[in-house]
């Protein structure tokens, strides 16, 4: 991930509007792609599809005590990341997961033709193997991975595919309804939006980046240009250089949302889009155009919390 300058920053954002955020439930938990073993890959940047597993729960960065993913059996799919072509080529039967705890516990009954699990190293979960999947006609490599739950899904388990139509039934998926997350293959150009916390010790509503430490820990609630809803959190990985960043990796040009509310530790103050500072303060869902890019690009979302 792109480190900020050093340098003191305006706090807010490359944001194209902003509305108040409405007291609304989306889906618990979060889904995000992985390893076999549950550990993350630097930049999500994955060396063939047969190495991406899928994981769910509190997501990278979460606390302990973040809500999870609502219990029951799922179903997912791959598609390209503005979800008009099904990468999937199996059934959808063989595609189900279940999730216990919050967690997930292992892949349903499939009549034989479940995927390939492993284990998450740091939850015990169990991890899920998208594949079989085609290659993505995305330039840039990137993916998007859909889960949702079973009773949600519009079309018969039986079949691999039931068309799709834009806003309402995504090849049996309801975006409203559901979790996704983006992940690349072979592709090394980082394209992403980071949302960054922090405390604003001299009240001068700027974050000065040399002396006021960014925080990890806090949610966003990321939504895609298709209306599918994410958590993400800020969290520290330099190994991964990941930079106290709730993290959203190659997101497909258009608008996406970010919802930012109140949270233990952090009343939110003024926002920032890529130095441009909202209108107005205090929590808020923030809409970030993406551009249509190959180039290595990031947008930076930043946050005051204050005490």
């Amino acid at each position: 991930m792109r480190s900020l300058s050093r340098r003191t920053l305006v706090i807010v954002c490359l944001v194209i509007g902003a509305t108040a955020i409405i007291n609304a439930s989306p889906p618990g938990g979060a889904i995000f792609t992985t390893l076999a073993d549950g550990s993350e890959v630097n930049y999500n940047l994955y060396p063939n599809k047969e190495a991406v597993y899928l994981d769910g729960g509190p997501g990278p960065g979460a606390p302990q005590t973040a809500a999870g993913l609502d219990d029951g059996t799922y179903v997912f799919q791959v598609t390209d990341p503005s979800g008009k072509k099904l990468l999937s080529t199996d059934p959808a039967r063989c595609r189900q997961f279940t999730v216990s705890g919050g967690i997930i516990t292992g892949v349903a009954p499939s009549g034989g033709c479940a995927h390939l699990t492993g284990l998450d190293i740091d939850h015990g979960a169990t991890t899920v193997q998208l594949m079989p999947y085609l290659d993505t006609p995305n330039q840039g490599g990137v993916y998007k991975v859909w889960a949702t739950l079973v009773g949600n899904y519009r079309c018969s388990l039986a079949v691999v595919d039931c068309g799709f139509r834009a806003g309402s039934n995504v090849h049996g998926f309801s975006p409203s309804d559901s979790k996704t997350d983006n992940f690349k293959v072979k592709n090394k150009v980082p394209q992403e939006i980071d949302t960054v916390f922090f405390s604003d010790l001299n009240g001068n509503n700027y974050w000065d980046v040399e002396f006021e430490p960014a925080l990890d820990g806090f949610q966003v609630l990321w939504t895609d240009t298709l209306g599918a809803k994410n958590n993400k959190s800020s969290y520290y990985a330099p190994q991964l250089d990941v930079n106290h960043e709730a993290h959203v990796e190659a997101p497909e040009p258009g608008a996406h949302r970010i919802a930012i509310n109140e949270q233990d530790g952090c009343n939110i103050g003024v926002i920032a889009i890529d130095g441009i500072r909202q209108p107005e303060s205090g929590p808020q869902e923030v809409t970030v155009l993406f551009p249509k890019t190959t180039k290595t690009h990031t947008i930076f979302v930043v946050v005051q919390c204050i005490p």
